[in-house]
């Protein structure tokens, strides 16, 4: 099967994913929270910029090198971390690193992984592996785990910042999902359903935390929605954060800032990046879309301070329009795992040809040679 032909879209890696995976697994990759107007606000943003094409430029190459936190990177996009990653598609985790490391692109392993930073961290390599922070409360603990990401050889830190509370995501909880899944008739028959998830998952192991398993044994019930992951959430202040600056001895991001002058502050309190994210609408229905920040984060910010985009992105064109709007890099997440869901190893490496392909086609059109320049392409008013 030529996927090119098959599957030349992210919409089409999604429709098959849709169809290889069970229900609940579904409900908790593609949904949201509320009524996900987060999700439809992203599209939105994304679709009203529009950038002018250029003609009269002769022929331009494409160069997609793209410098980050002192690392080259062969396009200015990356993968970005996604709780409960294994229970999407099994061995995503170790799918997707690889390819990180291969190509030379970002890959953040989340806190709430399937997998532990010591499985993951060789993968990504020396230079492609994020670790993902969600802030435990006890200072110990905190402590403990970045040693453990620092040895697996996890490069950057990234704490995340915009999950003080866990939210409802009302189409996880009609879907009777629980983290880690629980073993219900229900849940059997919806596997059944889906055989090559079922044996994968049969062959690594019911997904489970195993990060956090290790510091924390949940009691009693909780929350369908809620697992050990959250009781280990802070909502970290500024001292927190000052506090991890100066344990965390690597380039340190900061996720999840929508707030320009919070990100002025985090920068001259030693990050390295800021993350504009709106958690792709999983966590608030009431904010507004990423991209609509991103002109005034880029003027809060000092002069070449890295801002990381996510949100809503499907494809070459999406970042070129963060880029042109002051991002200097864009992660994504769902896109990687609908890839990885519709074809495993092969689907993700489809997709990263989809991006880069993407690219180059676009910026033929704005006579542009580098993701950066397309500042100088956009349509003002």
């Amino acid at each position: 099967m030529d996927l090119d032909l098959s599957h030349p879209a992210l919409s089409d890696l999604r429709a098959r994913a849709r169809r290889r995976v069970p229900h609940f697994v579904w409900e908790y990759l593609d949904s949201a929270t509320g009524s996900e107007s987060v999700k439809r606000l992203n599209r939105a943003a994304l679709d009203a910029v529009r950038l002018r094409p250029a003609v009269l430029r002769g022929k331009v190459g494409a160069d997609l090198e793209t410098p980050l936190l002192g690392v080259s990177h062969s396009l200015p996009a990356g993968i970005a971390p996604v709780g409960m990653s294994g229970l999407i598609w099994p061995g995503a985790e170790a799918i997707l690193a690889r390819l990180a490391a291969s190509e030379r692109l970002p890959y953040g392993l989340s806190t709430v992984a399937t997998r532990l930073p010591e499985e993951i961290g060789p993968l990504a390599g020396p230079e492609m592996g994020w670790f993902q922070l969600y802030p435990p409360t006890d200072a110990g603990m905190r402590r403990d785990i970045l040693a453990r990401a620092r040895r697996a050889g996890f490069r950057v830190l990234v704490l995340t910042l915009d999950v003080p509370a866990p939210s409802r995501r009302e189409r996880q909880r009609r879907a009777d999902l629980a983290i880690p899944p629980k073993k219900t008739p229900r849940m059997f028959l919806q596997a059944a359903l889906r055989p090559a998830w079922s044996l994968g998952t049969l062959a690594h192991g019911i997904p489970r935390l195993r990060l956090m398993e290790e510091y924390l044994r949940m009691a009693g019930p909780a929350a369908s929605t809620a697992h050990a992951g959250y009781l280990l959430r802070a909502a970290p202040d500024r001292a927190y954060w000052q506090a991890l600056r100066a344990e965390w001895p690597g380039p340190l991001v900061a996720k999840g800032v929508m707030e320009p002058e919070v990100a002025a502050w985090l920068a001259a309190e030693g990050a390295d990046a800021i993350w504009l994210s709106n958690h792709a609408g999983r966590q608030f229905d009431g904010a507004p879309a990423s991209l609509s920040l991103l002109p005034a984060m880029r003027a809060a910010l000092p002069e070449g301070h890295p801002i990381i985009f996510d949100g809503g992105v499907e494809g070459g064109l999406d970042i070129l329009r963060a880029m042109a709007l002051g991002a200097d890099f864009v992660m994504l997440g769902r896109a990687w795992h609908y890839a990885t869901a519709a074809f495993g190893a092969r689907g993700a490496a489809h997709l990263l040809h989809i991006l880069r392909d993407d690219l180059r086609a676009n910026m033929a059109q704005l006579g542009i040679a580098r993701p950066s320049q397309a500042a100088t392409r956009l349509m003002q008013g």
